[in-house]
């Protein structure tokens, strides 16, 4: 139960309701769409300004339980939990880009590399680079995305990956995480080692033809991922696999703890032919019950047991 716990915690954070009856629609930032490659595979939104509200991110934060957005801030030079307003994210074979919009200042990059490209000031750090469009418009990738990001903007910009964003929009506005993707990501299914159990695990995620996910965070963890699969076979397995580890983790919660079933009994798993559907309602007090779990067990956190 507990890697799943800690899993399932740091996802919400940095990326997985689902209201099928609303019929409002993501708006995403047209400047922000601009800069992303035509032939992305994946996108990834973060509503930064909404998850800052959230009960979940609040308490994260007051356990200091952000390594992520530590690394993250640390890498490119600006800090989430204070400059950005949204975050889009798009996935390019191996490489990503992140477009940002907040409030920016290049003093916060003081002590990197700079060099100008197109007209704008890029600061670099190993392969990676960030590039301020202006006071409230920001790139970070790898040198290379960076440059084709500032080319496209210099020829006009574009219009983005236009399937992918269309499926977005179609994600209720209440989720201030989304992605969808074609494919399981290569980003993702790169880590996933080739031999053993996790190497059947891969062969299962790698035979998804796409993928939307998203979250709400406002009252605990209220999400889904709908995935279809190339047969009804690979949606069978896939989803078979994933109950399994739903049983799994319901047999793995410690007597003295039975309130964590909670955890389990808010998984749901759907498979209707080449179509898989998880969703997931973790109410908000069996959240602050996880987050107090993995605080006051240091093997949770990758830390040694003594």
């Amino acid at each position: 139960m507990s890697r799943l716990a800690s899993l399932i915690l740091m996802s919400a954070i940095i990326s997985t309701g689902c209201n099928s009856a609303e019929t409002r629609r993501t708006n995403i930032d047209s400047t922000l769409v601009s800069l992303i490659p035509p032939d992305g595979t994946m996108l990834a939104g973060l509503r930064m300004d909404a998850i800052r509200s959230t009960p979940l991110y609040q308490k994260m934060l007051a356990k200091k339980r952000l390594d992520r957005l530590d690394e993250f801030a640390r890498q490119t030079g600006f800090d989430p939990r204070r400059d950005v307003r949204e975050l889009l994210v798009a996935s390019i074979g191996k490489d990503s880009l992140l477009a940002a919009r907040g409030t920016f200042n290049a003093r916060a990059f003081e002590g990197m590399p700079r060099n100008t490209y197109k007209g704008y000031a890029i600061y670099t750090r190993d392969r990676g680079a960030v590039a301020l469009i202006d006071n409230s418009t920001a790139i970070a990738g790898t040198v290379d995305t960076v440059h084709a990001a500032l080319d496209r903007r210099a020829s006009g910009g574009g219009p983005g990956p236009v399937e992918l964003l269309a499926r977005a929009r179609q994600i209720p506005p209440e989720n201030q995480v989304w992605s969808v993707a074609n494919g399981f990501d290569n980003l993702l299914t790169g880590s996933i080692p080739e031999t053993g159990n996790a190497a059947n695990v891969g062969r299962i995620l790698r035979s998804l033809e796409n993928t939307t996910a998203a979250a709400d965070l406002r009252t605990g963890l209220n999400g889904y991922i709908n995935g279809t699969c190339r047969t009804d076979a690979d949606a069978k397995n896939l989803g078979d696999a994933a109950r399994g580890l739903v049983g799994l983790g319901r047999l793995s919660v410690p007597e003295k703890q039975p309130e964590l079933l909670r955890l389990w009994d808010g998984i749901k798993v759907d498979q209707q032919q080449r179509t898989i559907k998880i969703t997931v309602a973790i109410p908000q007090d069996l959240i602050d019950k996880l987050i107090d779990l993995v605080e006051s067990e240091p093997r949770l956190r990758g830390l040694p047991v003594k």
